[in-house]
């Protein structure tokens, strides 16, 4: 798919200082997409989606949230949330001069897609939702995260030697996902450390209540025998959700290694949610 690609940056200010993230752009035109990567992941894990949707016309973003890829990195704890994350979306819309997008991601992307419905829904045409990490994730998420956390913070040597050892494989040579999980591992404890602790102590995802009033159309994907992704929570949003179509995915890998069932079915969403005329959107305060 031969579709053009931009890399770019704006600033943020994260409430300790000017914060620079970076994203890259594929297509043009007026219908746009922003695409989230799951928790402590680079954007080029969304690469094979957001070009797939990019051949079909939609000018598609995917975005290094702050403490991710290649954005900046502070080690302050009080700059993460997932609310926090759900601003940022905004100010990349701000920057990009996009009234609306359809939003998406995974895991922790599709709970800060979830956040930018609730906090800003007049800038939401429509949301794309890959195992978000709701109520039935809490003791998973705790049993996963919370160690890590303490490594990074306790044990820096852990983080620091992983990214010393995975940082100078030429990602050239090694196929695409194994490039994408090499980048996940080049971290830097500090980072990691305060990325883990405002995610954890802070507010997850919206409410049941706020997750109800979104009236956005919205397509949710979910999948069985993953815990920290349970197949409940996904079913349960569907049904939260007033504007939403579910889809079960065959397995936790379906969207990496065989995507073009769910590559058809999200260009096809998009495609309807910028047909259809946008709805009034009530606020989830």
């Amino acid at each position: 798919m031969l579709v053009s690609e931009r890399v770019g940056q704006f600033f943020f200010d994260s409430g300790s200082g000017e914060e620079r993230l970076e994203f890259t752009e594929y297509g043009a035109g007026r219908h746009w997409v922003v695409l989230l990567p799951g928790q402590l992941m680079p954007r080029r894990m969304q690469q094979p989606l957001g070009r797939a949707l990019a051949a079909e016309g939609l000018h598609v973003v995917t975005l290094d949230l702050l403490g991710h890829g290649r954005s900046d990195r502070p080690v302050d704890p009080l700059v993460y949330s997932v609310s926090a994350f759900a601003d940022q979306v905004v100010a990349l819309l701000d920057h990009l001069g996009a009234e609306q997008a359809v939003v998406g991601g995974t895991s922790l992307g599709a709970n800060v897609s979830l956040e930018v419905a609730a906090a800003a829904p007049e800038r939401v045409r429509g949301l794309i939702i890959e195992m978000p990490v709701l109520d039935h994730a809490l003791q998973a998420g705790i049993v996963a995260f919370v160690p890590v956390m303490f490594a990074a913070r306790y044990a820096p040597f852990t983080v620091n030697g992983l990214r010393l050892l995975t940082r100078p494989v030429p990602r050239g040579l090694v196929p695409f996902w194994a490039g994408v999980a090499l980048d996940s591992m080049d971290q830097r404890a500090g980072s990691v450390a305060a990325i883990l602790h405002g995610i954890i102590f802070g507010r997850v995802a919206p409410s049941s209540r706020d997750r109800r009033r979104i009236t956005a159309p919205a397509m949710i994907v979910g999948h069985t025998a993953d815990p920290i992704h349970p197949f409940a929570d996904s079913r349960m949003l569907a049904e939260e959700l007033p504007a939403s179509e579910f889809i079960r995915a065959g397995n936790l890998l379906e969207w990496r290694f065989r995507p073009e069932r769910l590559n058809r079915a999200a260009i096809d969403f998009s495609l309807r949610c910028w047909k259809t005329p946008a709805r009034g959107r009530r606020s989830a305060t």
